[in-house]
């Protein structure tokens, strides 16, 4: 089971600008055909219509013994739709994102790192109804004894405490476990909590409101509980397929030679516990209890995998607990790697026959004015109309790659400078500072004698 996150106190939230960070969705009409600006894309309007009913497929489950390849060149957004197919299909939907390279591991099979990224990209919605006990904390009171391990030692050894919701209030007796709980945690009187009755595992939820006394933890604020003090709960969480073979395997031992003897614990899940987490799961959805979840697994530069990888994935698609498997290659006919055979994409031709293929397009220069101001406003970065004509030029003559790219340093050279915008100047300087794929090939070769082999 995962652990239950507390609401309150905590750390501030990371954030992080990525690559794809602003995109929302494929950016479609209702009638499925592409806006000119939509969910963060631009553009690509064939190729984000062809991923819309791949989609719709996916919901009505006719995607099963299929997968979809993107094709085209390098910084065509080829990533993009992958991550707008993934946010289409719901916010709670794993999205695993893998490159071709990553299958090969002097650790691991190659058949088994292709394994559990496909079980990471399942997801599986539980619904479980528990009894607790939830309300304001009107009286505590924690008694306190000598530790059995240390007797100089103080630990809480029981509790007593009143909780009340707006209709009822109830008196509880608790053990060590649980008044360490709260203890650790800080509860106060006027604090809502929630005591799993099964478990004993508290969640404190906030402060309640109007509640005595003074805070200083800055507790979210939350209303007094209504209803009984005990009473049948709803929970609704996620995991994913890989989460649940991790949990059986450490329960079936290993975990303790490992402690005792310095073994290296186990790489790889035993196929008897993947079948025991297929049987469980399938289960839970006839009981009604879990959902299955397909999630989309992305493999970027598909062509690196080499032949028995690209088979095992091929005979994979067949299963009956597969996620919505999407490629990305950039290249054109090539040599299959494990052979000497060449083929288009470097994919064999019989597993080319189970893929719908998606061909993207290089941007038009109005397209990348918009990526690039939709870039700058993820990244909070103000651009002069100079900029932005400069960048549009350098991504239509370069790549649009390198243009975000010097985006983002041209705008830490205004903040330098003390400007709010960056301005044209600042593009054009950064631009001779940092070369681009082309001008550092030239570079290679003019020094080429002097470069180290």
């Amino acid at each position: 089971m995962p652990e239950i996150e507390e609401i309150g106190g905590g750390l501030s939230r990371l954030e992080r600008i990525g690559a794809h960070s602003h995109i929302r969705g494929l950016g479609l009409n209702p009638d499925m055909t592409a806006k000119d600006v939509g969910d963060g894309l631009v553009g690509q309007k064939r190729a984000r219509e062809a991923a819309g009913l791949v989609v719709q497929m996916a919901r009505e489950g006719r995607l099963s013994g299929k997968a979809v390849l993107l094709a085209g060149p390098p910084g065509t957004g080829k990533t993009a739709v992958a991550v707008g197919i993934a946010r289409e299909l719901g916010e709670d939907v794993p999205f695993i994102q893998i490159s071709g390279a990553e299958v090969y591991s002097a650790e691991r099979k190659k058949t088994e790192v292709l394994t559990e990224a496909m079980r990471k990209a399942i997801g599986v919605r539980l619904r479980e109804v528990k009894k607790v006990y939830e309300g304001e904390v009107t009286k505590l009171d924690i008694k306190m004894g000598s530790s059995p391990l240390n007797p100089f030692v103080r630990t809480p050894q029981s509790a007593e405490i009143e909780l009340k919701t707006e209709e009822e209030s109830k008196k509880l007796r608790v053990g060590p476990r649980v008044a360490q709980q709260l203890a650790d945690q800080g509860v106060a009187e006027g604090d809502v909590i929630m005591i799993d009755a099964e478990t004993g595992r508290v969640s404190r939820m906030g402060r309640a409101e109007g509640a005595a006394g003074f805070d200083v933890s800055g507790s979210k604020v939350v209303p007094r509980p209504t209803g009984a003090v005990l009473k049948d709960r709803e929970f609704v969480y996620t995991m994913t397929l890989d989460d649940l073979d991790q949990m059986v395997a450490s329960r079936r031992g290993g975990a303790l030679f490992s402690l005792f003897f310095g073994a290296p614990p186990e790489r790889e899940i035993d196929p008897e516990v993947r079948a025991a987490v297929d049987k469980q799961v399938k289960e839970w959805v006839e009981e009604k209890r879990g959902e299955i979840i397909p999630g989309v697994l992305f493999i970027d530069d598909v062509h690196l995998m080499d032949i028995e990888a690209l088979s095992f994935l091929s005979r994979a698609m067949e299963g009956e607990l597969v996620p919505i498997i999407v490629m990305a290659t950039n290249r054109g006919v090539t040599k299959i790697r494990g052979t000497d055979l060449t083929a288009p994409f470097g994919m064999p031709l019989d597993l080319l026959d189970r893929l719908v293929v998606i061909t993207t397009e290089k941007y038009s220069p109005e397209e990348i004015d918009q990526i690039i101001r939709i870039r700058a406003r993820e990244e909070d970065v103000k651009l002069e109309d100079g900029a932005v004509r400069a960048l549009r030029e350098l991504g239509a003559e370069r790549s649009l790659r390198y243009a975000t790219q010097i985006l983002s340093i041209a705008g830490v050279r205004a903040r330098a400078g003390g400007r709010e915008a960056v301005t044209e100047e600042d593009v054009r300087v950064v631009a001779e500072k940092f070369s681009d794929l082309k001008g550092a090939v030239e570079h290679l070769k003019r020094y080429e004698r002097e470069m180290l082999e």
